[in-house]
């Protein structure tokens, strides 16, 4: 099952972005033998609408274009929380279940359109604290190679 990240807004050179990029390189590594593939990023434009409700509207079209088929997860602080385990234990259900790949949706500033998390086959939330994109994308990448290491029983996870 590929694994995508498709997110609003482009991170800037720097430590956030080679921590997420850490982190996925290790979500590879570990991934493959699973059946774990892609944990690649797709960074959309910031919309440039005058309105929060327009802007979202323009990133949730861009957002579909840019999704494979599978299941879409959109991160949101309304969301359900899941521990590292549980998240992990989900995503080897759906591959399981043969799900082709799963999308996680990380919103602009203004976070993502209503109509797109309704349509989204789990929100989920790392917090109900609102996080900057980048920060997101960082915990998304840590918690995609926790889960891998779950997965594979290998001693990074402890409780």
């Amino acid at each position: 099952m590929r694994i995508h990240i498709a997110a609003i807004g482009r991170m800037k050179q720097g430590p956030e972005r080679e921590l997420v990029a850490r982190y996925l390189e290790r979500a590879v590594a570990t991934g493959k033998p699973l059946g774990l593939s892609g944990f690649e990023v797709a960074e959309l434009p910031e919309a440039r609408a005058a309105s929060a409700p327009s802007r979202k509207s323009e990133e949730a079209k861009a957002l579909r274009v840019a999704l494979p088929e599978g299941m879409i997860v959109a991160l949101d602080e309304r969301g359900k929380s899941l521990g590292s385990e549980a998240f992990a234990n989900r995503l080897a259900r759906w591959r399981d279940d043969g799900r082709p790949a799963v999308s996680f949706l990380i919103g602009g500033a203004d976070g993502l359109d209503p109509g797109l998390v309704g349509g989204a086959d789990l929100m989920l939330s790392f917090s109900p604290l609102t996080w900057p994109h980048q920060l997101v994308r960082i915990m998304l990448a840590e918690q995609l190679y926790r889960a891998t290491t779950i997965l594979s029983g290998h001693p990074y996870h402890r409780e």
